[in-house]
């Protein structure tokens, strides 16, 4: 038995919302119990014990639209790159990244992700997977990555065409082989999901050769309306709007994640709502590229289980709180929009996607749900409880306010010290490849 205990305890459990003085027993991956720090210190006297020190103790975050590949792209110079749109952002940073990238490459980004994701208290992502240099394998290699460093993960493949028929069929294969491995892991800390860029990228031919190989079980992660270019791409080529494409081709559905959703009208939510399709928002990158902002009040308004996601923009699932709150509330002018919205997404809509994919309950504290719990060191000067913990998580703390975490009942990062993992070794070794891609890229 492990006991997290002497701290604020936020369970996200409707039933049991706020301890005062909580503690949380942990065994076997799984959350045994839950009590006052008295009340599981007296029944469990010999167990082993994480002192929160009067901080905060909560259910680990989850990530529910991430992309590993670009943890190399920070800081990174591209000659000859001066994008003035989304598209040339895509094929001038983005697509260049993902063609240079080898299995080694792969392999640590995702660590240096997963790691980052640790230290900003974050155990479950859901990644959106791009290496057009080296397709075969890839997620296999994320799936290492994984394992080594504790993190429960959904991985998927980005199915495009603009590599080539050849290429976009080989990253079918890939999403099936993973998806497979993933079905018959019984584990609970790996899924699979088959991943497509977006419609502007993919022929009806690849639409098909990939439902063709999806295995049961499973949904489709894909990029929706992130940019206007997609939109006006569909009603060209297809006269019909990319929701109604996706619905052509039987895409939608509960297991489905539909990233951004910037451009989509009143219809397509009905479409969404209706085949129970889940979408994921992502803040801080439709600010950062341009992009514009979603209807993304409306859709939490209208039931659409929707969710929060970092994009690869961060890894601090705080970071892209803070940045939603704001921008929806300049956006609509309205200083009352985001307050519930912007927490029913991080706290319950990426709890009810994780949900999907994995067996044991995510995101919250009670008892027979997955041990995934995170500490923090704030320390309130203001009255919290269960009313306000939200307010204070908003205000008060940010991602690297998390002293430790723990996924699947393992201590993965204690007092922000990183368990099982050479964080110095790691980052030395991600220096040299993060250098030799920027000169694979540059030709030098």
């Amino acid at each position: 038995m492990l006991i997290i205990g002497n701290g604020r305890m936020i369970t996200r459990d409707p039933e049991n919302p706020f301890l005062e003085d909580g503690a949380v027993g942990i065994e076997d991956g799984v959350i045994k119990r839950i009590r006052t720090t008295a009340e599981m210190r007296k029944e469990y006297p010999q167990a082993e014990y994480i002192d929160a020190r009067g901080g905060v103790i909560m259910p680990a975050f989850i990530n529910t639209h991430e992309h590993i590949y670009s943890s190399f792209a920070r800081g990174l110079a591209i000659d000859g790159y001066d994008p003035h749109g989304f598209l040339e952002i895509l094929d001038g940073l983005w697509w260049t990244i993902d063609k240079n990238l080898t299995l080694n490459d792969i392999y640590l980004s995702a660590m240096a992700t997963y790691v980052d994701s640790i230290k900003n208290g974050v155990t479950t992502v859901f990644d959106h997977h791009a290496s057009f240099g080296q397709i075969t394998d890839s997620l296999f290699k994320i799936e290492e990555a994984a394992g080594k460093t504790g993190v429960r993960t959904c991985l998927c493949y980005e199915v495009s065409d603009r590599g080539g028929e050849e290429k976009a069929k080989e990253g079918i294969l890939e999403n099936e082989a993973f998806i497979r491995h993933a079905l018959s892991d019984e584990s609970d800390m790996i899924a699979g999901m088959m991943g497509m860029h977006a419609q502007f990228t993919i022929s009806d031919q690849t639409m098909d050769f990939a439902a063709a190989h999806k295995p049961d079980g499973t949904g489709y992660h894909i990029h929706v309306a992130e940019g206007i270019e997609d939109l006006h791409d569909c009603l060209k080529k297809y006269g019909k709007r990319i929701v109604d494409r996706l619905m052509d081709f039987q895409i939608l559905g509960e297991k489905t994640l539909l990233g951004h959703c910037i451009y989509i009208n009143p219809h397509e939510m009905d479409l969404i709502l209706d085949t129970d399709t889940m979408v994921v928002h992502n803040p801080e990158s439709n600010m950062g590229n341009a992009c514009g902002c979603p209807p993304t009040m409306e859709l939490v308004k209208r039931g659409i289980l929707t969710g929060l996601g970092t994009d690869g923009y961060t890894h601090d699932m705080l970071e892209s709180y803070k940045t939603a709150n704001v921008l929806h509330k300049h956006h609509l002018c309205d200083p009352n929009a985001a307050w519930g919205e912007v927490p029913k997404m991080l706290f319950e809509g990426n709890a009810g996607i994780a949900g999907r994919y994995f067996k044991r309950p995510l995101g919250i504290l009670k008892e027979g749900a997955a041990a995934d719990v995170i500490v923090t060191d704030y320390n309130p000067l203001t009255p919290m409880n269960g009313e306000n913990a939200n307010s204070h998580i908003l205000f008060g703390m940010t991602g690297r306010s998390v002293v430790t975490t723990v996924c699947n009942g393992k201590v993965l990062m204690k007092d922000r010290i990183l368990i099982g993992v050479d964080e110095e070794k790691l980052m030395a070794d991600c220096r040299e490849a993060a250098g030799a891609l920027a000169a694979r890229i540059n030709g030098r």
